[in-house]
């Protein structure tokens, strides 16, 4: 009708699949949907702008040319032009390397950039075919090359042509990679969707450098008016812990091609690198700028990723490849001890601290815990290697260490693990998650371990969307500085999965179901980086869509609460199952070389593991499922054998184990229970921008006679919540009150209001028959 407005303006859906993202415009004479998709594989993107109107429509795509190398590379001038030809602009720069177009079959110029003493505009355009009435598909086409014009023009001719069949191509590829990567079918529908969303999300950080090659970047963030776009380039230590989500879902070529290309940079004294820019091969990276080998950590997480991997594919050709590479980062390792012969951060490189408050520091206990887990890794590598006398040297280095570990860095004072050791010999003793790093990797003693968990799930460190760095209460607390009191989702991956394997099964959930949440709070199917530790709000300086805190949904999950491990040989399968849940599955297994399904159960009187090989070879499997320390187990049997049951006593449950041989085809395996009890809290985020309010269970303590059980909980002043409880629930409670609800019992919990504080604690006591 003669006007021309902002499609923002009717801006009313936003729609997100693994293969597109489609936003939809909407007046009361027009429809636009315009879906953004990049094919994988190709250098380029397209934009399909799908229309349907009443009256007359011309589309106007306006855009800020910016065709720069990443930093800190540049190319100098560059220049735009409109192309009569193409029907759109192309983009160059005088050694005619680099060039990139932005087209649409049957464009015509709009406005161009353009700058002049008195006058500019950085914006140019193109007028998209007007269309008088009806429906029409119109494309516009991004394509760029770092191999000249004529590259770019192919590239966009291709994607032009073949748009519809390449947007099909992308969703197969998810499709499949959905397909062939470990499946889970869950009761709870929003853990499914983020456990699914966390696969796509870290996938995506699969990158292809044509200078570099291909390997995982940390993120992705918009570049403003920078040159460095969020972290899309590549990071030692964010690939490392993202290759252990990539292994635990059995995409095993994706972490051998994330090893080998970090294993390209290790420096020449065999430390690991920290960030690799995608222009470091047109620059000098490593003498020029400080970055590459600014951390010290990603060194044991090389050591510890490569075992993972070796041992859960069974690729000792691999050990073998790459055992000069390990066996080197362990020379770098030993000539960076201190006096304890733990590994040092002053004048070495950070820990996971880069700077603030925390720091002077001679070490952290995050980094010393990794050195630790580290010879342990490296001793298994050097077995599968053929290396049997470095194997038995690394394994007695790892005892003493691990003993020793254990004991310098306890702090009675505060009942957990210090951040580390200060430059004068003292500990560090703030309590903090870091500590949670070397419980993820099993190095810490149970006993500590539990108390440290205990201190950390109280609120001062745990909100409803994850776990802070430093305590609310610490007078260095800064909700938003990286290290000064933010929540990452790392770090609440890193503590979910070191309380499970600690026994701390409320917790850990709470933990897990922060992080799948945050998938739908942000930028849509992915985690962000950092969010603020006050309230719930990303840092205005995230990156939205962060590789490594995706793979905290998949570790945390599958590690932590499924208690998965598999091998060439073997399966552990150890679950803390939420109360709640009476049965999952589990599909595409990686475990002895071959495919696995599992189908669990639970009644009142049985848990039943339905098992499917699907034609590996004979596997050894130990089957382990966490129940209440008051639970009996009668009997177990497999496909009507009756197996042995070994009985594993922790403060807050209690394991049957059991072993068997699982041969091809289906197996069940049945364990007789009787007693068993389980509550479960409530777990949500709170609405955006608002601060934390949930329940924290803090501690369980049960006595000998397992008939009473004392459970500290802390909630918000002046809020009521109830605690669902299942199986065979108590005779009396103290504290609170029980109530029925439609699925059974409940504990009410009602905190009354308090002038002193935000959070009140209460104990409840339930006594059994």
């Amino acid at each position: 009708q003669g006007r021309a407005v902002p499609a923002e303006d009717f801006a009313r859906t936003l729609t997100v699949r693994p293969e597109s993202t489609s936003i939809l415009y909407a007046h009361h004479t027009f429809q636009v949907r315009q879906t953004i998709f990049v094919p994988p594989g190709e250098p380029g993107a397209v934009i399909e702008l799908a229309v349907d109107t009443t009256e007359p429509l011309q589309i106007e795509a306006q855009f800020q040319p910016d065709m720069q190398l990443m930093w800190p590379a540049a190319v100098g001038g560059t220049y735009s032009s409109w192309d009569e030809k193409l029907h759109g602009f192309v983009f160059g720069e005088e050694s005619r390397h680099y060039a990139g177009v932005i087209a649409s079959p049957s464009a015509a110029k709009g406005s161009e950039e353009f700058f002049e003493n008195q006058s500019s505009s950085p914006s140019s355009s193109m007028l998209l075919p007007p269309l008088p009435k009806g429906a029409a598909m119109q494309r516009i086409v991004i394509a760029g090359s770092v191999k000249g014009r004529d590259a770019a023009e192919q590239t966009f001719r291709k994607l032009s042509d073949q748009a519809p069949q390449l947007l099909e191509q992308a969703r197969e590829y998810y499709r499949d990679y959905l397909a062939r990567t470990v499946s889970v079918s869950l009761p709870d529908a929003e853990l499914q969707s983020a456990y699914d969303w966390a696969r796509v999300s870290t996938i995506q950080g699969l990158v292809e450098n044509p200078f570099l090659g291909t390997g995982l970047v940390a993120g992705f963030r918009t570049s403003g008016l920078g040159a460095r776009p969020g972290f899309a380039w590549f990071f030692g230590r964010d690939s490392l812990w993202t290759d252990l989500a990539l292994t635990s879902i059995g995409d095993f070529a994706t972490t051998r091609t994330a090893l080998d290309f970090i294993t390209k940079f290790q420096r020449d004294d065999g430390k690991m690198p920290h960030e690799i820019s995608q222009a470091a091969s047109l620059v000098n990276w490593a003498k020029d700028y400080p970055y590459e080998y600014a951390s010290a950590d990603a060194t044991p997480l090389y050591l510890i990723a490569l075992d993972d991997y070796v041992r859960s594919s069974g690729d000792a050709a691999f050990a073998r490849e790459k055992w000069e590479s390990a066996w080197q980062a362990y020379q770098f390792m030993r000539s960076t001890y201190d006096e304890n012969g733990f590994l040092k951060n002053d004048q070495v490189g950070h820990g996971w601290v880069e700077g603030g408050p925390l720091l002077p520091v001679k070490n952290e206990f995050y980094h010393a815990g990794l050195g630790v887990a580290a010879l342990r890794a490296l001793a298994r590598v050097a077995k599968a290697a053929g290396k049997e006398d470095e194997a038995e040297q690394l394994k007695k280095e790892f005892a003493a260490k691990q003993s020793l570990l254990n004991q310098t860095y306890w702090s009675p004072q505060t009942h957990a693990f210090a951040f580390g050791m200060g430059r004068d010999g003292r500990l560090a003793e703030t309590p903090t998650v870091l500590s949670t790093v070397p419980m993820w990797f099993g190095v810490t003693d149970a006993d500590k371990s539990d108390q440290t968990i205990t201190r950390l799930s109280a609120s001062e460190h745990a909100t409803d969307w994850g776990m802070r760095i430093l305590s609310v209460h610490d007078p260095r607390f800064d909700p938003s500085g990286y290290h000064f009191g933010a929540v990452w989702p790392l770090f609440t991956g890193w503590a979910a999965v070191g309380e499970y394997r600690y026994h701390r099964a409320a917790a850990g959930y709470a933990n897990l179901r922060a992080n799948a949440l945050l998938t739908f709070a942000g930028s849509l199917g992915h985690v962000t980086e950092v969010q603020s530790g006050s309230f719930n709000v990303q840092l205005a300086t995230s990156s939205p869509h962060q590789i490594w805190s995706s793979a905290m949904v998949i570790s945390p999950l599958l590690r932590g609460m499924l208690g998965l491990g598999s091998s060439a040989t073997s399966l552990n399968f150890s679950p803390h199952v939420p109360a709640g849940w009476q049965r999952f599955e589990i599909d595409q297994l990686p475990a002895c070389n071959g495919k696995l399904k599992l189908a669990y159960s639970r009644t009142a009187q049985a848990i039943e593991l339905r098992i499917h090989n699907y034609g590996a070879a004979e596997c050894s499997m130990i089957f382990s499922p966490a129940v209440s320390p008051r639970a009996l187990v009668a009997t177990a049997d497999m496909n009507g054998k009756t197996l042995k049951v070994e009985i594993e006593d922790h403060p807050a449950d209690r394991h049957p184990r059991v072993s068997a041989a699982v041969p091809n085809g289906d197996s069940m395996l049945r364990l007789r229970v009787a007693r068993d009890f389980g509550m479960e809290l409530p777990q949500a985020l709170p609405p955006l921008g608002e601060a934390s309010r949930g329940l924290h269970l803090i501690s369980e303590k049960w006595n000998s006679a397992r008939d009473r059980l004392e459970a500290l909980f802390e909630g918000q002043a002046g809020r009521e919540y109830d605690v669902q409880l299942y199986g065979a629930g108590p005779a009396k409670v103290d504290g609170a009150h029980l109530r029925q609800t439609p699925t059974g019992q409940a504990l009410h919990l009602s905190f009354p209001a308090s002038a002193e504080g935000t959070t009140r604690q209460m104990t409840v006591t339930l006594s059994f028959r």
